[in-house]
């Protein structure tokens, strides 16, 4: 069974874009754009992800098992984070009124 050699040079170039992403949300973060400050951070933060997922988990050449087994993970940190968000958002509430320590 032959596979795929992903070149050193794609490693190299995924690794300077995460550097460039890197510095690009310290470089945001000390800019004042009011709310499109976690807008910008939440994107490029999704973006770097992106790239760890494909190149350095090598998602983009994995079978479709290993593809359910991924996406069945997101779904259930999805879970634990709806849960959490819940649970957060909730405890403040008592007899529909806000209760703040």
């Amino acid at each position: 069974m032959h596979e795929e050699v992903t070149p050193v040079g794609t490693y190299f170039w995924v690794f300077v874009s995460l550097m460039v992403l890197a510095a690009a949300t310290f470089g945001v973060s000390f800019v004042d754009l009011g709310r499109l400050n976690l807008l910008i951070a939440l994107v490029i933060a999704f973006t770097k992800a992106v790239l760890v997922v494909l190149f350095f988990m090598e998602m983009r050449r994995a079978t479709g098992m290993m593809r359910v087994a991924f996406l069945a993970g997101l779904m259930w940190l999805g879970i634990l984070v709806v849960g959490t968000m819940v649970d957060f958002v909730s405890r403040g509430f008592v007899a529909g009124h806000l209760v703040l320590p």
